[in-house]
């Protein structure tokens, strides 16, 4: 079996730093139940000694995510190691995480001291630690902008002194991955005991190679990796979880590890943290993005068409995504993905009827970035054969309501041989009524599944645009209207629809 990689979520904690994100108690518990659905094995919970708050929001994941490792952070300094073990005791599997800097830069000009004055601190504080709990992570943070043979000798001595993860940091972004596949390699080869932890790596993505970073890190020890969903984090992010892991399943070929996520849950871990951090991910994110599995050249959907792996190395449905595939019709669509667009609405063109609203298409494309379904719809049955003959149109429609009376609609419609009908029925309210009514004379009853109305202009006297959808038997019809009276604009909408519906239906049968 594969030698298996650690996943270590820090959604919680430096997700949690990104700049306008703070998650309640509430929200920290729903995410950390989430990460444990995902199969994340540490879940860093937080910082216990920030706030009040967080100390509270660490031990509530302690207390109620029982299928993880919780962990908290902590300054190498007594107090905050004391508030993190309070935060996790209760955890089933607690961890306390202690990190110091540990570059020249930022010991002298944060810390103000010097490098013998951070070893000793550093391993005191491990041993402080490692008297709560076997489980110790030790960091020296900003390991790629430091001296290695200072970071060997801090490493080999928190070891000694109870840490059994030493986390490697690329705290500021640093790192380039031939320049940290080295550094990895040298502490391997540097430091004694590295044997008796596991190694990790930290990466940031302020020069957008952290997941590049991890991978690399990984080909070279390190068997934990520390990640965030949706790559938030302090400044520009941190690696992104289903990048990594997404990454190791689909090239197991290349990298020979496992992890034991459950990429079904991806998605769902994804959009929760989106809602909770009101960080939107972006369009052309990987694994996640809203156009990672949506496709707009006619050449590629002409290939997704024949075979979905001509153009996807990932199965959006191993990642949880509902939607999967998507072919986005726009101006670069061809004539072939336009086709089964269309049969999947439900509609069955002739050559003729195709090319016809193939041409509209085309024309609309050129106008309008995004041509949904409502659009298409329009256009094909704009195209449709034999649409006047079959067509109902409506005489008068008269309705009665109040807030003390049962809506009523009177009808009068004149059927496609040219026969007047009129009936009248009651509804819940007054647009109810009159589908009531036309449903009655026509016969017909589809399912109402979308009503929607928007103002065409501003002012009293504006005009309303109503846009209904009806379904029956699978295929689904657009109808459209716009009125100063919206139950006039309504009433027209509806029989646009059902008109749509007779003429496809006609169509259908005429083709046997």
């Amino acid at each position: 079996m594969a030698e298996k990689i650690y996943i270590f979520d820090t959604t919680l904690r430096d997700g949690e730093q990104s700049a306008g994100v703070a998650f309640t108690p509430r929200e920290k518990v729903e995410i950390a139940k989430q990460l444990e659905k995902l199969g994340v094995d540490i879940i860093e919970a937080g910082f216990p000694c920030s706030t009040p708050g967080d100390l509270e929001a660490v031990a509530g994941v302690a207390k109620e995510v029982r299928g993880a490792t919780i962990c908290a952070l902590a300054r190498a300094v007594p107090a905050d190691i004391d508030t993190a073990w309070e935060a996790v005791k209760n955890a089933a599997d607690p961890r306390i995480h202690v990190f110091i800097n540990t570059s020249d830069i930022q010991m002298a000009h944060q810390l103000h001291k010097d490098r013998e004055q951070v070893l000793t601190q550093a391993e005191a504080m491990v041993r402080h630690a490692a008297k709560y709990t076997s489980n110790v992570e030790f960091s020296p943070m900003d390991a790629t902008r430091a001296d290695p043979h200072f970071v060997y000798a801090i490493v080999q001595r928190c070891i000694d002194a109870g840490a059994t993860t030493i986390n490697i940091p690329d705290s500021v972004g640093y790192a380039i991955p031939e320049e940290l596949g080295g550094l990895f390699r040298s502490i391997f080869e540097n430091v004694p005991n590295i044997h008796k932890a596991r190694v990790s790596f930290h990466g940031q993505n302020d020069l957008g190679l952290c997941t590049a970073n991890t991978l690399t890190a990984i080909q070279n020890g390190a068997r934990q990796v520390e990640v965030t969903i949706n790559g938030i984090g302090e400044r520009a992010g941190n690696t992104s979880l289903e990048e990594v892991v997404m990454a190791l399943k689909t090239r197991k070929d290349f990298f020979g590890f496992q992890c034991d996520i459950n990429t079904r849950e991806i998605y769902r871990a994804s959009k929760l943290v989106e809602k909770y951090s009101g960080m939107p991910v972006q369009w052309n994110k990987a694994i996640v993005g809203k156009n990672a599995f949506r496709h707009g050249s006619g050449i590629h959907q002409d290939g997704i068409l024949k075979l979905r792996e001509t153009w996807e190395i990932m199965d959006p449905a191993e990642i949880g995504i509902p939607q999967g595939t998507q072919l986005v019709l726009g101006k670069l669509s061809g004539r072939h993905a336009f086709k089964i667009h269309m049969e999947e609405l439900g509609y069955e063109l002739t050559d003729e009827e195709l090319n016809r609203a193939f041409a509209a298409f085309k024309e609309l494309a050129d106008k309008k970035m995004d041509v949904d379904d409502r659009d298409l719809e329009a256009i094909v049955n704009d195209n449709l054969r034999d649409m006047a003959e079959a067509a109902w149109r409506m005489d008068m429609v008269q309705v009665s309501a109040g807030d003390h009376a049962t809506p009523t609609a009177t009808l009068r419609l004149i059927d496609p041989q040219g026969n007047v009908r009129i009936d009248a029925a009651t509804g819940t309210g007054p647009v109810d009524a009159v589908y009531r009514a036309m449903n009655r004379i026509t016969g017909l009853t589809p399912e109402l599944t979308e009503f929607s109305v928007k103002s065409v202009t501003e002012g009293i006297d504006a005009q309303g645009e109503v846009t209904i959808r009806i379904e029956q038997d699978g295929k689904t019809y657009t109808g459209r209207a716009a009125d100063t009276d919206i139950i006039v604009a309504s009433a027209r909408a509806y029989m646009s629809a059902l008109n749509r519906m007779v003429t496809a239906a006609k169509v259908a049968t005429a083709r046997g």
